[in-house]
């Protein structure tokens, strides 16, 4: 199949290139959770229909072989494949058991932050993320709450926003955010249609689309607060039963953002599944496959026959077009986790792999160094001056902590941990009150530039700061940190917890063994490489940490003593500690040093431990009165916050450097220690210019690198480095900390002549 034609799934589940029926549903017998033999609801209806349509559907496969092999009559197009389906798939459904998360997710709000994470969140809090609610108009004059502000006919502003704020309302247990999704909460519920429908839309033109995003707020709000179910889960299951005759129908996918992002409400829909079905059990499971089967299809789009390897600016229009909605870098992001949620219900084991491919080539061949992909909106290669968006940033992190959860592959771990601890953090000031559109890993300055004819489809002031930038931005990003924290821990069977992104955060949790544990976890991680545990068990249980893939080595000790562990499971990175009931603590130490990472066209990148290192090109700030992103006309001042302001950043001091990777060396100032970050009054950001510790040193030149609409131009080719007047010492702070920045630079060997 040429690229470009990613068909959806047709109406009898069968996908048109990769996922065929039988794979889907046969795939469904090779997990031990899904049995021919379990009759627990079953009627004589459906066991007749099993018992009838089976035998049939053997028969009429056998004669299609027959056909094949002795010249039988042709059978008219998926006569079998949908007798099968009709009988034996029916059987099997009718009361299955979603595959299990190999690490189970935690409760929204059993998890708390602490040290610098606290403070970031308490920064979001009090900055744009905490006060949309109270200005912003597509927030509080959203139609979903009555108003008659909205930039799209999809809906999705004011859903956006409770998906995100919800976690951060509930992660710092902060009343007066708490009160915001209570107000906007009783609006929508109190005004649902008749027919089901959730949202202002009416008519025959409703698309499901906005309610995903709205959906997995109000399964994260049930979460944190039970007491809400009776109120929640009853208009849930009213919408699933509207949505499921709708899609029956044909109808509510219309645009391709929901079809291509529809692993997000099956999510929520698994989750009504395990915990709250209501007798609802078929039609949940029969609208997952709706879901997927009348949307684009990623498993096709990850096949080397036509996934797209190439910088996309080199490929054909009309194979790019064609393939927008999986090329679109946001998309790109939600669609990573997409195969391991339809695994879950299918069974279908060739979407395991299919996934590890689709992310694994994703970030090889369209990734920044910075853990993100690049795509300004669309997919950009690996052009180190081309952009991220921010919303691309959170997408990313969510899939990825998704799908470590999911499938147990520690890289999906050091992937999402790469993406929070230097994607986000570049994107947003210290004060979290402005944001940048996208930002390029190469980024000396952040000022106005030539967008047409550099970047796909975003404006000259994309790179830089302020309160506008871009309508879906500045409601979506604020999920990033506070469902980062909410899948920090993971419960790891009956009796175990797991420590799996690392950071400062507490836990406090019943284990399925009724065990009640309590795990604080204090540390600089990652700008130190120590964490520091303090633990309360009323039994015994076990304590898994995981170790990342660039660790050179780790320590633990327990109670003060050395604990003899190793990583018994290599594919997830935990190791595991036994420990009794009572009182614990752990020290966590691991080792790393200096990893330089190779580039497209002979650049490297600098990394420590889960942080990227960038060149310092020093800053100089300008600030100004909030502009309309579009328009670039002032906002007016009437109601605007007095903290908003855009930004516009220059370097002061070269950036045009080639720098010799045999001369970095990687310096732990006394301040990095691990004594945990305490909060200081005001609060100040751990991503602020000069606040991590921790540096780089190396050496380097200038060398000749002109610029291309405002940017620097595309690295000069290898052969063409030459150093204008003497190396020099360079700096290299951490990437989230450094609005402005070089990171992705070219290499070259200095020599004798160069130091004179």
């Amino acid at each position: 199949m040429r690229h470009g034609k990613y068909e959806k799934h047709d109406s009898q589940g069968v996908s048109t290139v990769i996922a065929t029926l039988d794979s889907q549903r046969l795939g469904l017998l090779e997990h031990k959770e899904y049995t021919l033999l379990k009759k627990r609801g079953l009627g004589m209806n459906t066991l007749y229909k099993a018992l009838i349509y089976t035998p049939f559907a053997i028969f009429l496969y056998f004669l299609s072989i027959g056909r094949q092999n002795w010249g039988f009559p042709e059978l008219s197009s998926n006569l079998w494949r949908t007798a099968w389906h009709s009988g034996l798939w029916t059987y099997i459904s009718e009361q299955p058991t979603l595959i299990p998360f190999t690490f189970h997710p935690l409760p929204l709000g059993s998890i708390k932050p602490q040290g610098w994470l606290r403070d970031e969140m308490v920064l979001m809090a009090d900055g744009l993320a905490g006060h949309e609610y109270d200005f912003y108009d597509f927030v509080k004059d959203s139609p979903w709450l009555g108003g008659d502000s909205e930039y799209s006919f999809l809906y999705e502003g004011f859903p956006y926003w409770f998906n995100g704020l919800v976690p951060l309302a509930y992660g710092l247990d902060d009343d007066r955010l708490k009160a915001q999704v209570l107000e906007a909460l009783d609006y929508v519920l109190d005004h649902q249609q008749d027919d089901g429908w959730l949202g202002p839309e009416t008519g025959e033109g409703r698309d499901h689309w906005g309610r995903f995003p709205f959906f997995l707020g109000l399964m994260q709000l049930v979460q944190a607060n039970s007491n809400l179910a009776a109120r929640i889960i009853p208009a849930m299951h009213r919408y699933v039963k509207l949505m499921y005759l709708m899609l029956q129908n044909g109808k509510g996918l219309y645009e391709v953002w929901g079809q291509i992002r529809y692993a997000d409400m099956i999510i929520c829909l698994q989750w009504l599944h395990e915990r709250f079905p209501e007798n609802n059990e078929q039609i949940l499971l029969e609208s997952m496959r709706l879901l997927m089967n009348n949307s684009l299809d990623w498993a096709a789009y990850y096949d080397e026959r036509n996934f797209i390897f190439h910088d996309l600016d080199t490929v054909d229009i009309g194979v790019t077009n064609d393939a927008f909605g999986f090329v679109h870098a946001v998309n790109a992001g939600q669609g990573l986790k997409t195969g391991a949620v339809n695994y879950r219900f299918t069974g279908n084991r060739t979407l395991l792999q299919n996934t590890r491919n689709g992310v694994n080539w994703t970030f090889t061949y369209h990734g920044a160094a910075s853990g993100t992909i690049i795509g300004d909106e669309r997919e950009a290669g690996l052009s180190p001056n081309r952009g991220s968006e921010l919303c691309t940033a959170v997408e990313t992190m969510f899939s990825l902590s998704y799908l470590y959860q999911m499938l147990g592959d520690n890289n999906f771990a050091d992937r999402c941990e790469l993406t929070a601890f230097n994607a986000l953090p570049v994107m947003f000031t210290s004060d979290h009150w402005a944001h940048q559109y996208v930002a390029a890993p190469n980024q000396p300055y952040s000022r106005p530039v030539e967008a047409a004819g550099l970047f796909w489809n975003v404006g000259d002031y994309a790179l830089t700061y302020g309160l506008g930038r871009y309508i879906w931005l500045y409601i979506n990003f604020p999920q990033g940190y506070p469902k980062f924290l909410a899948a920090s821990f993971v419960g790891v069977g009956r009796n175990g917890l797991g420590h799996a992104l690392l950071m400062p955060a507490n836990v406090s949790i019943v284990l399925p063994s009724s065990s009640l544990v309590s795990v604080s976890c204090d540390t600089n991680y990652p700008f130190t490489d120590t964490l520091q545990y303090t633990i309360t068990s009323t039994n015994a249980f076990d304590f898994h940490i995981r170790v990342p893939e660039w660790a050179m080595a780790f320590e633990v000790s327990v109670g003060g003593l050395p604990y003899e562990c190793t990583i018994k499971d290599i594919h997830s990175g935990m190791v595991s500690i036994r420990l009794p009931a009572g009182n614990s603590s752990i020290v966590y130490d691991i080792s790393s040093d200096v990893r330089v990472e190779p580039r497209a066209n002979s650049t490297v990148s600098i990394h420590h431990g889960p942080l990227l290192y960038a060149l310092d090109v020093g800053h100089s700030i300008e600030v100004l009165h909030p502009h309309n992103y579009g328009s670039h006309r002032p906002f007016p001042s009437t109601n605007l916050p007095s903290q908003a302001h855009d930004y516009i950043m220059n370097n002061t001091r070269p950036w045009n450097i080639a720098v010799d990777p045999s001369t970095f060396v990687y310096h732990s100032a006394a301040s990095a220690s691990s004594e945990p970050f305490r909060s200081s009054v005001p609060l100040k950001s751990v991503w602020a210019h000069g606040a991590p510790a921790g540096y780089v040193s190396g050496r380097g030149c200038e060398i000749a690198w002109p610029q291309d609409h405002g940017v620097p131009a595309p690295v000069p080719l290898e052969e063409s480095r030459t150093c204008i007047g003497k190396s020099k010492d360079v700096i290299f702070r951490p990437y989230g900390s450094l609005k402005v920045h070089m990171a992705e630079l070219p290499t070259i060997k200095l020599n004798a002549r160069d130091e004179n």
